[in-house]
């Protein structure tokens, strides 16, 4: 439990980095004159970078584990942060937030491996309290750039690399845990699903990737412009939409916390039908209510919609058992690219027509939620 807690931890401050790029957007946007376009590109470059070398990283560490190579991404992170704090050119800019996605990409697969050895069988627990983590992270990042940033400019960005050198020293402790733990016997704990045939699995997989489309578009359009939306709709100030930022990213961590817990008693399946499917309503309704409505739904989704991750992640883990890292690389990796993807697009779009049209198209992506109707039920499956 130690160990899973310090790795949760280090998600913690791992996204509350991350997080802290999108926050600074409308200053960014401001003092360079960006486009949304532009401004979608930057979100492009981070989650790319974020998402391509995830499953080379996991295979390489399937087969060769590396335990110290998690204070080593948190290097890319620390430099990525302090040259976004001093860029002077766009392109600069890209370069910063691509070295922040590459010690994103070095972390995930690794820890969420160290989550599922922590976890004493009950993997979706594990799942569920790692990325609680890189939620609540997430959560704090816009809270402490409204407060740090907003008032210092873009050269605030360099406080967040002290977040990145205390990272780094906890990694180091949980490498230490690692590399010893690899030195014991170990007591082999299977989850795997029973006989399922290749053709299932491949099916599985790839209904599982259309709901990462579907979870991290709509989520690219409030990580990414829902300062914008706000201000645009409702005419609220820059540190009022950043509260309200982290009020919906704090619904999202709590949300996250019960996705593992539910799955491990019911079965995956279970969790998914809700995860997705129950917040279609709520995302249909939402662009058409008033600014205290809107809070309340969002709130509603971020709950509902980020049960969903963890049992996607376990889910895949018990469909291809013995690529831990590959899956998890995989997934993560989904995660980072489609809403790296998603943000660029819906900028562009947003660019096109409007924020709130934006909204609008993207309330129908939780429909993708009935191609759940085909995956096996894993609770039932279960020896």
């Amino acid at each position: 439990m130690g160990i899973l807690v310090a790795i949760s931890l280090s998600h913690l401050l791992n996204d509350l980095m991350q997080s802290v790029i999108p926050s600074v957007y409308p200053i960014l946007k401001q003092e360079f004159t960006l486009s949304f376009g532009q401004v979608g590109l930057i979100q492009l470059a981070f989650q790319l970078t974020a998402s391509i070398l995830q499953p080379m990283v996991g295979i390489y560490t399937d087969k060769h584990p590396k335990p110290f190579s998690l204070p080593l991404g948190m290097g890319f992170t620390f430099i990525g942060l302090v040259s976004l704090s001093l860029a002077s050119t766009y392109w600069m800019l890209l370069v910063a937030v691509s070295l922040v996605g590459i010690g994103s990409s070095i972390f995930h697969p690794e820890a969420s491996r160290i989550a599922r050895l922590s976890s004493g069988g009950r993997h979706g627990l594990a799942q569920s309290l790692f990325q609680v983590g890189g939620n609540f992270g997430s959560a704090i990042g816009p809270l402490l750039a409204a407060v740090i940033v907003i008032s210092r400019g873009q050269i605030g960005v360099a406080w967040f690399s002290l977040v990145a050198l205390v990272a780094m020293m906890l990694l180091t402790w949980v490498g230490v845990w690692y590399r010893d733990h690899m030195r014991k016997p170990k007591a082999a704990v299977s989850m795997a699903l029973p006989n399922l045939p290749r053709p299932v699995v491949l099916r599985s997989l790839s209904i599982l990737a259309g709901l990462m489309f579907s979870k991290f578009f709509y989520m690219a359009a409030f990580t990414s412009y829902y300062t914008f939306y706000l201000m645009e709709r409702f005419a609220v100030t820059v540190q009022q939409s950043q509260l309200l930022l982290f009020v919906f990213l704090a619904a999202v961590a709590v949300g996250t916390i019960s996705g593992g817990p539910i799955g491990d008693r019911v079965g995956r399946k279970f969790v998914l039908w809700f995860s997705i499917l129950g917040a279609l309503p709520f995302t249909l309704l939402l662009p058409f209510m008033d600014l205290s409505w809107t809070i309340a739904f969002s709130i509603i989704i971020g709950l509902i919609l980020s049960s969903a991750f963890p049992a996607i992640v376990v889910y895949a883990q018990e469909l291809v058992p013995g690529k831990i890292g590959l899956v998890s690389g995989i997934f993560f990796g989904l995660s980072f690219g489609l809403g790296g993807i998603g943000a660029a697009f819906l900028g562009e779009l947003a660019d096109w027509t409007s924020i709130t049209f934006v909204y609008r198209l993207c309330a129908f992506l939780p429909m993708i939620g009935f191609l759940i109707y085909f995956l096996p039920n894993t609770h039932r499956l279960r020896p």
